[in-house]
């Protein structure tokens, strides 16, 4: 959707859930010696800045990164804050990493990085933020271009499909996507994010994937709307072939913010 600036909503809760699970499986695929591909299909501009008019006049990421770096949610050693260290070692205080540049955080020499973005300023922005890290950054279709690479190489790897869901169709369409991809690539982890609304769009979508897929894990994590009238409820993460101690750090973020 062309009209969609993740800006406004960087640094929030669903930011929060979906980056520590993120970081948690790259952590975890990344202390293994093999080389791994990682794959964004919605990548937005790879870099935030909270104090940018567009982040503070939503004021959403004071009660996402900013609360939970307050109330010690992540110890010095979680490798989403190891990605946010460095980011802002690098840019300054107020820098937020989008999923590419926690991805660039934490893969090594010899993992290739494939990123998509059709907004053409977040596009540019996404070159910007990426350069020197070897991702391959294209203007294009996310699902397609998914489709166009998979499987990659080096075959072992994890995708993250984030979509702006401003497209309703996309509750219809993406369990047909994602069953092709894995029919193509039944080796990748294949991580899915989607917010919980009030009005349960997301829930037939996921009652088609838990039909279709055995074993995938069902991640979520409720917290109070943004704002008043705002229909997010929640954050959620479908994931095929989860790693070991996705559950587990699924189940900390629950016991923390519940906390």
């Amino acid at each position: 959707m062309l009209s969609y600036q993740h800006i406004y909503h960087a640094g929030n809760m669903a930011d929060l859930h979906k980056h520590a699970l993120l970081a948690v499986m790259l952590d975890y695929m990344t202390a293994k010696p093999k080389p791994m591909s990682y794959i964004e299909t919605h990548a937005g501009r790879g870099v935030y800045d909270l104090a940018a008019p567009e982040a503070v006049r939503t004021g959403e990421a004071a009660a996402g990164i900013t609360r939970a770096l307050g109330a010690g949610w992540f110890g010095a050693d979680h490798p989403l804050m190891r990605a946010l260290g460095r980011v802002r070692a690098e840019i300054g205080p107020t820098a937020y990493p989008g999923s590419p540049r926690i991805a660039a955080a934490l893969l090594r020499p010899g993992d290739a990085m494939h990123l998509a973005e059709l907004h053409p300023g977040e596009h540019d922005a996404l070159v910007a933020a990426m350069r020197g890290t070897g991702a391959r950054v294209r203007r294009q279709d996310g699902i397609a271009m998914a489709h166009s690479i998979c499987p990659p190489e080096p075959r072992r790897g994890l995708m993250l499909i984030d979509p702006s869901w401003e497209v309703k169709s996309d509750y219809q369409s993406i369990p047909a996507a994602l069953a092709r991809l894995h029919r193509k690539w039944n080796v990748g982890v294949i991580a899915l994010w989607y917010p919980i609304l009030r009005d349960n769009r997301h829930g037939a979508m996921l009652d088609r994937l838990e039909a279709g897929f055995a074993g995938a894990m069902r991640c979520e994590l409720s917290f109070p709307p943004a704002r008043a009238g705002h229909g997010m409820t929640g954050s959620g993460m479908f994931v095929i072939n989860p790693p070991w101690g996705l559950a587990q750090e699924a189940a900390r973020l629950r016991a923390v913010i519940r906390g």
